[in-house]
């Protein structure tokens, strides 16, 4: 598949440099990313195509980019926040709304992201990846499937459950464990939630708050459970055999990340063409295998063909999605929540 996408991507560069390079060597643009979100050649193409150098910079957590943004965003020229961190950045008048004679590619999106709740008609972001939220667990630990949150919390695997360092992911599942809207601003709610994460600590079943090394530390089996993006787990259970994925019965987070201009981007043309380039099929197909999330693009996955698209953790079937939510923007509860992260994770 890799040398396919590879030589296809050749053969449609050399046929566009027939007609010459849309920018000069000198242009460039600054790109805020997550870690390991985007195969590194589909940035060394898009160099090549277009002569704009690309500065590329990784965040961990949708709050450290915002926080990032909010005091500096004309730094950054394009950026990949989640949906419910859009909707925020939207409200709070952050972004560049998107030229979309400039984005011919939009149209290869699915129709549940033509139009997201977060933001109507794609005014201001492009859908880039989307998946769920769920447990990648050792089965030569736990002896068969799990089905429930309750396994993160099980004394039986003491020291030996991760969970995400993010706010609005641990908080996010607790409460969808306990019953609650993952949205929630109702402090005896989120209180409960908070309890609950306490006990998890106090218990000895947790072993560490992490982000990308959750994945690391399960597949060299250092860990037995841990609270995974289904990207994470895709390329985890690649590694290793033993690891399997689910999404819990009480139900779980569905998302959507985005491509953005942020206000004061210093060059806008150079932002909104690396955003089309990232929608072309091929470069969603490539993209998507190298890193493991499922691709909106329609066109990239009639290119990775039906071995993707059967696979239940990349292509949740519908009766798992129907148990999962979007994240909302709970900025207007914010200190609420921060001030219960901060109980939670300090010590």
């Amino acid at each position: 598949m890799k040398k396919s996408l590879s030589l296809l991507l050749a053969l449609c560069l050399c046929a566009l440099s027939l007609f010459g390079c849309a920018a000069s060597p000198e242009d460039s643009i600054t790109v805020y990313n997550w870690e390991d979100y985007i195969d590194p050649e589909a940035i060394d193409l898009f160099e090549e195509e277009t002569g704009i150098h690309v500065n590329y910079v990784r965040f961990t957590t949708n709050e450290e980019m915002y926080i990032k943004l909010e005091r500096g965003g004309a730094s950054y020229d394009v950026a990949f926040p989640s949906d419910y961190m859009i909707e925020r950045m939207i409200a709070n008048d952050m972004l560049t709304p998107l030229d979309h004679e400039k984005l011919p590619n939009l149209a290869n999106n699915a129709q549940w992201l033509q139009d997201p709740a977060y933001d109507p008609g794609c005014a201001y972001s492009a859908p880039y990846m989307w998946g769920t939220v769920g447990i990648l667990y050792n089965t030569a630990v736990t002896g068969g499937p799990i089905d429930s949150w309750g396994a993160m919390w099980d004394v039986k695997y003491k020291k030996n459950v991760l969970m995400m360092d993010s706010v609005r992911d641990s908080l996010g599942v607790t409460l969808c464990y306990l019953g609650y809207d993952l949205n929630t601003r109702d402090s005896a709610q989120l209180e409960a939630a908070k309890q609950k994460l306490l006990e998890q600590k106090e218990s000895g079943v947790l072993l560490a708050y992490g982000v990308d090394e959750i994945k690391d530390k399960l597949v060299g089996g250092e860990a037995a459970l841990g609270l995974v993006w289904s990207g994470d787990a895709m390329t985890s259970m690649a590694l290793n055999e033993d690891l399997a994925y689910c999404v819990p019965k009480e139900g779980s987070n569905v998302w959507a990340d985005g491509m953005v201009i942020p206000k004061g981007s210093k060059n806008v043309d150079g932002a909104h063409a690396f955003i089309d380039f990232m929608m072309r099929p091929e470069i969603a197909a490539m993209n998507s295998e190298y890193i493991g999330y499922s691709t909106p693009n329609t066109g990239a996955l009639e290119i990775l063909g039906e071995d993707y698209l059967s696979d239940p953790t990349f292509n949740p079937p519908q009766d798992v999605l129907d148990r999962c939510s979007f994240f909302h923007d709970v900025s207007d509860a914010a200190k609420l929540y921060n001030d219960i992260w901060i109980e939670i994770t300090a010590n």
